[in-house]
């Protein structure tokens, strides 16, 4: 069974950083697909980044230029580096797998920046 666990949220001011972490069991993690997207309360679930297996990334673009996503397949982590975080950016973090034709999801991982 696969499982991921985020952790790495959290209070920021604006401005500030934070580093998301998402450590993945129970899956061949250096073959799948790994994304961070962000629920905002009344608002629907989106994608921030992707990372594929070769470390091709794909950013949102009210992201680009301030998040980093990246993956330690030696450690079945990826991470989300937060830079510049605005108050907009307060929402539930999730980390997902895509495994095709499965995914997951995991519970999520609060992020409030306050201005």
């Amino acid at each position: 069974q696969v499982q991921l666990v985020e952790s790495g949220g959290g209070l920021v001011q604006a401005g500030g950083s934070l580093r998301l972490s998402c450590v993945t069991s129970g899956s061949t993690f250096s073959s799948s697909v790994m994304g961070w997207y962000r629920q905002a309360p009344g608002k629907s679930r989106e994608l921030v980044a992707r990372i594929g297996t070769s470390g091709t990334t794909v950013y949102a673009n009210f992201v680009k230029g301030r998040f980093t996503i990246s993956r330690d397949n030696a450690k079945s982590t990826a991470y989300l580096q937060m830079n510049s975080l605005k108050p907009e950016d307060t929402a539930v973090y999730y980390c997902h797998v895509d495994t095709s034709p499965y995914d997951y999801w995991g519970p999520g991982t609060r992020v409030t920046v306050s201005s």
